[in-house]
């Protein structure tokens, strides 16, 4: 019976680690959109985790400033062994002695121990009352920075994704215009073999295809870093597989709407504002911390506590003798001079104050500046993109005609070669120019995210 139960035992945990590898296996995901990307991003990555614990930390240096109101109880013990006791002298004719001498005499025990315990409360101190607020607004700032770490994580995220996907298009691109490369190099070969084409001809299609191939190594490379760096900024390990779900072109699409000219940014609204109005309070309140300083601090105290004597170590015995004493009281402080140290202190904090306020003002105008400039941008990347794409389907078509005359023995190997140099480009910069787009959206999204 009792076997039985240990087998019993063994299979139930036997199970339980076979279920948690199971789910450890498959904690990670292996398909993403981009909003799914993102999201699991805000939860996962490590960006994200810091900054929820940054809060966390706010929120416990609230609690500890609060704390420092609140009823204080310390308990003490100590024991003492006088390996030599002290000796006093006493006047001779105190112990029948002759006037003017002295005798030696040793008071108290070899051991003594002590038990205290003190309650402390604060009744008035003008910094305490600055610091609850200062943690507060400490806390706001916190949560501020952790607003602004979620919106340069989701516009992390989008470069990153839209980053793989161009090189997986640019990778896609190469290894398709390989293929047309191989097929023309083997017609040439054969119509050179024949006598109907000139050697050159085989020779720029090679070196075309050299060209290719380097590049194709090149995008392969690309699109294995750029996969790993979106698995790190979404906090999956960098070498878990992941499909990515959207496309290139449907995040073109999304991001080509014009409806985000449109909107206007509420600067006193804005993350960064409020990131930079939060310091002004701090340093407010740091400025006031220090002219509190100057109040007076009252404190009132509790005080119970115990002693014990013996030559020998006899305290936990019941016929040792324990002698309490209690007492209660307020203490008083009161600052009245420093050698300017106080003066100086808030002084130092004004300054800072006005440096807080002034880097609103500068921050206020940089923000206005800074958003322009991104509306420009995103208005010339889909300008670009329009251009992008009319000169690739134009490079197609001269790539098209090139290679029906070189085919036909009416065109020239190297007009075909530059034909085909034009479209892989026209092919990169309108893929390229897919990606300026989207990472200028997120941007100037970035830029509009407010904070209530």
């Amino acid at each position: 019976m009792l076997q039985n139960t240990y087998i019993y035992i063994f299979m139930v945990l036997l199970s339980s680690i076979t279920i948690g590898y199971a789910q450890s296996e498959h904690e990670y995901p292996s398909q993403l959109s981009l909003e799914e990307a993102i999201n699991y991003a805000l939860e996962n990555s490590h960006k994200a985790i810091d900054a929820r614990k940054e809060v966390a930390k706010a929120m416990k240096q609230k609690w500890e400033t609060t704390a420092q109101g609140l009823p204080q109880i310390n308990a003490d013990a100590d024991y003492n062994y006088n390996i030599k006791q002290p000796v006093t002298l006493v006047p001779g004719e105190f112990m029948g002695g002759e006037p003017g001498s002295f005798m030696p005499l040793t008071f108290g025990t070899k051991q003594s121990a002590s038990a205290n315990i003190t309650l402390t409360q604060m009744i008035f101190d003008g910094s305490y009352l600055v610091g609850l607020q200062a943690a507060k607004v400490f806390l706001d700032y916190t949560d501020n920075n952790a607003q602004k770490a979620a919106v340069e994580i989701e516009t992390s995220i989008t470069y990153s994704y839209a980053s793989a996907l161009l090189a997986q298009e640019l990778t896609d691109i190469f290894e398709k215009n390989i293929l047309h490369i191989e097929d023309n190099l083997q017609e040439t070969k054969k119509i050179f073999e024949n006598g109907m084409a000139e050697e050159e001809s085989v020779e720029q299609l090679q070196i075309t295809l050299l060209e290719m191939q380097t590049q194709l190594r090149s995008a392969k490379s690309n699109l294995s870093l750029a996969k790993q760096m979106l698995n790190l900024n979404i906090g999956i390990p960098i070498n878990n597989e992941l499909e990515l779900t959207d496309s290139l072109d449907e995040l073109t699409q999304e991001a080509s709407q014009l409806g985000l000219l449109d909107r206007e940014m509420e600067l006193e609204r804005t993350i960064d504002y409020k990131i930079a109005e939060t310091l002004v309070k701090q340093r407010e309140l740091e400025w006031k911390l220090e002219r509190s300083k100057a109040l007076p601090r009252l404190n009132a105290f509790i005080n119970y506590g115990t002693s014990a004597y013996s030559d020998s170590f006899d305290f936990f015995k019941s016929e040792q003798s324990w002698y309490t004493a209690s007492l209660v009281g307020v203490s008083l402080n009161l600052p009245i001079f420093s050698s300017g140290m106080r003066s100086a202190q808030t002084k130092k904090a004004q300054f800072a104050l006005e440096q807080a306020e002034n880097q609103l003002d500068e921050i206020s105008q940089q923000l206005q500046i800074n958003y322009n400039k991104q509306q420009n941008e995103y208005q010339v990347f889909l300008e670009n993109l329009s251009a992008a794409k009319q000169n690739m389907e134009l490079a197609e078509r001269i790539e098209k005609k090139n290679s029906i005359k070189f085919q036909e023995g009416i065109g020239s190997s190297f007009d075909y070669r530059q034909a085909q140099i034009q479209l892989f480009s026209a092919q990169q910069q309108y893929f390229e120019s897919m990606l300026n787009l989207i990472d200028s959206k997120a941007k100037l999204e970035a830029l509009l995210k407010t904070i209530n």
